[in-house]
Order: structure tokens, then C-alpha cells, then sequence
């Protein structure tokens, strides 16, 4: 596969590694960019990418909490000056309230009514009228004894760049207080899974082996090899151990007071963290780079 200058500096930007080293991870992995950064962490270049970093899109996520029910769904747009839009915005929010009804999936939501329409169709007449693509993209429900809503940047009330909910057993004004802290929590640091028991298996089986054939690596180029026995019974645990306590919510240093454990704060606080969602705008989505004027025209129609 060719690899291209585009390629390399989208790896570059996601990994900061050097641009020699970026173009030698694609030619080693044949253009697969998330081979090349898996390559390129194994020689120690760079740090795990994650794929928000490499990808955007405009629009809004939207949080609506009711009767220990909580709904996050994100509507994309082309431009971010549609998104500031308050007609955009009051879209948004009516599709929001639907979703809180009718839960289930976006199709559901979809085929659901709305000022005597259904929610795509409503859409349809959006995109007509403001001349900008629209889709509702995501959907994520909660449900627990009390759900705790946050969003970051917000652009209105209820929904921004960020939206995070949280569930949480115990008492309400206990959850309450502390679910918030713990909402902004997971906003800044877009945990992978609530704990190591819910943790995607393919994504602990890729960092092993990240971490299996690095350890061995820097074990071979060192003054003082340990044996083999050290690296895989001591060292790749430990490093296992720490990538765990990075992206399990429970288990990561609690902002607010990095000396516990989320999931001891909240114990702390006389409650139990349940479930979490958390949606940012753009999240896998590939985005056009336009600069700033071409984006004006589009808008202005030009």
C-alpha cells in the first residue's frame, strides 16, 4: 500500500512521534493505522492514540435525566455554526425528550412523533430549511436508584461537546453531590468501561501484547537483561495492572483527590457507582478539513 503524506501526518498528530518513525510504522503495518501505532508504542515512540484524538465532527450531545431514567444521544451537523443555532438547539432538544420516552435505539427514536411528524422526518425538514446535513447518531440510555447528568462546554443548557451520565445506588442527596463530581470526572478522563469485569476482552488483549513484546524489547537493548521469568511474571503484570487503573472508571484516581480511587470516593461518600455514558461530539467520525473561510461560505451558501 502507498503510503502517503497525509497518512504520516495524521499518525504524527495522534501518536507525536517523529515523521521518519510514523513512516516507518506504515510501511511496517502496510498503511494500518492502528497497526503502525501499536507498532510504534512497542518501539516506545509514542503513547496510546486514542481515535477521538484523530477524528471530529460538529453538532451537539444532549442529556435528559427523569425518574432514574437518563438518555445521551448526539445530533452531528456539518458546521459548528449550525450547532450554536437556537433553532438547531430546540431541535435537539425536542428529539432529547422523545429519546427520554421511547428509549430502546435511535431507530426507535427515529420512527417516534414529534409535532406530528416522525423524529426523521422533522429532521428532514431541518436540513431543508437550514441548508446543513443532520443526523441523529447515537443514542445511550441509564437507569439506576439515582442518574446524574453533566455536560462540558455546554452551548446551552442540557448538552454540548461532552455529555456524561451517571448511575449510583444509595442515598439520593449523598448520589447527588458526589455523582456530579464524578460526572466532570469521566468527562476529563473518558473511561473505557465502569470496571476490569466489563473491559472489552479484544481491548486487554491488544495492550498485553503492546506491553508483552515492549517489555521484551527494552529487556533485550538493556545493560542488565532481567530474566525472562522477571519480565513475565513481574514486570508485564505491573504495567497491565497500571493500564487497567488508566481506563476503568472505579479504579482511576479520582480527580477531586488523586490519594483514592474513584470507586472509594464514592464509598466514601455512602454510595456505589453502577453504570456510566459518556458521548463526545464527533467520536468516530471522519471529518473534511475546511479551512475557516471555505467554511463561512458553505455556510453562507457561496
Amino acid at each position: 500500500m502507498a503510503i502517503t503524506a497525509q497518512m504520516v501526518k495524521e499518525l504524527r498528530e495522534s501518536t507525536g512521534a517523529g515523521m521518519m518513525d510514523a513512516k516507518k510504522a506504515l510501511t511496517e503495518t502496510d498503511g494500518n493505522m492502528e497497526a503502525a501505532v501499536d507498532w510504534l508504542r512497542t518501539k516506545g515512540l509514542a503513547k496510546a492514540a486514542k481515535k477521538a484524538d484523530r477524528v471530529a465532527a460538529e453538532g451537539l450531545v444532549s442529556v435528559a435525566v427523569t425518574d432514574g431514567r437518563g438518555v445521551a444521544l448526539e445530533v452531528n451537523s456539518e458546521t459548528d455554526f449550525v450547532a450554536k443555532n437556537e433553532d438547531f438547539q430546540a431541535l435537539v432538544r425536542d428529539i432529547t425528550n422523545v429519546a427520554l420516552d421511547v428509549g430502546e435505539s435511535v431507530e426507535v427514536v427515529k420512527a417516534a412523533h414529534l409535532n406530528g411528524k416522525t423524529v426523521e422526518g422533522v429532521l428532514t425538514d431541518a436540513i431543508a430549511r437550514i441548508g446543513e446535513n443532520m443526523t441523529l447518531r447515537r443514542m445511550q440510555m441509564l437507569e439506576g436508584d439515582t442518574i446524574v447528568s453533566y455536560v462540558h462546554s455546554a452551548a446551552t443548557e442540557g448538552m454540548g461537546k461532552i455529555g456524561v451520565l451517571v448511575a449510583l445506588k444509595g442515598p439520593a442527596d449523598k448520589a447527588q453531590e458526589i455523582g456530579k463530581q464524578i460526572a466532570m470526572h469521566i468527562a476529563a478522563t473518558s473511561p473505557l468501561s465502569l470496571s476490569e469485569a466489563t473491559l472489552d476482552a479484544a481491548v486487554v488483549e491488544r495492550e498485553l501484547a503492546v506491553q508483552t513484546q515492549k517489555a521484551h524489547e527494552e529487556n533485550k537493548s538493556s545493560a542488565k537483561p532481567k530474566p525472562d521469568a522477571v519480565i513475565e511474571n513481574n514486570i508485564i503484570p505491573g504495567r497491565m495492572k497500571k493500564f487497567l487503573s488508566e481506563v476503568t472508571l472505579l479504579s482511576q484516581a479520582f480527580v477531586i483527590n488523586p490519594d483514592v480511587t474513584v470507586e472509594q470516593a464514592a464509598k466514601e461518600a455512602g454510595v456505589e457507582v453502577t453504570g456510566f455514558v459518556r458521548l463526545a461530539v464527533g467520536e468516530g467520525v471522519e471529518k473534511k478539513e475546511e479551512d475557516f473561510a471555505a467554511e463561512v461560505a458553505k455556510t453562507l451558501g457561496a
